[in-house]
């Protein structure tokens, strides 16, 4: 009872098969326009759309495992605040935007607590992905800036 259906998602290889499509497109037609295209659309792919987990530590050290759309976004607005401070703290930056909680006076004890700092730590495939995907958009956003040029 409460359970809520989850809608089924369609399969990775679907997004995988028109990405392969475009770049074939591309190197067919020789145009590096739509190999830009294809790339940035691999970056919203894995930024905003990809189908995976929210990974978002709890705070007795296990990974959430709800379903959610992309990247950068997780389960609830709790795990949202975190995954938000791992990716300012991948940068290297403090989160400016954070706002600040205040600590429950009816927490349970005798359960291994882990620090926020341990909790919001993005997963290694996470961030190879992301700096990838960062990297893709920055390097379409300039050649199309120095295509328009031409």
């Amino acid at each position: 009872m409460g359970r809520r259906r989850r809608r089924v998602r369609e399969p990775a290889y679907v997004w995988w098969i028109g990405f392969g499509v475009l770049l074939l497109a591309a190197v067919f037609l020789t145009s590096w326009r739509l190999a830009l295209i294809a790339l940035l659309g691999w970056c919203l792919y894995e930024f905003s759309l990809v189908p995976t987990v929210c990974r978002v530590m709890t705070r007795q050290g296990f990974a959430c495992h709800e379903p959610i759309r992309g990247r950068l976004f997780a389960c609830t607005p709790a795990h949202q605040q975190v995954k938000n401070d791992a990716l300012w703290s991948a940068v290297r930056l403090p989160n400016p935007f954070r706002k600040e909680s205040v600590p429950d006076p009816n927490r349970d004890t005798g359960v291994v607590v882990y620090s926020p700092s341990v909790r919001a730590r993005l997963a290694e495939n996470d961030r190879n992905v992301l700096a990838l995907a960062a990297a893709g958009t920055v390097v379409t956003v300039v050649f199309a800036v120095l295509g328009l040029s031409s």
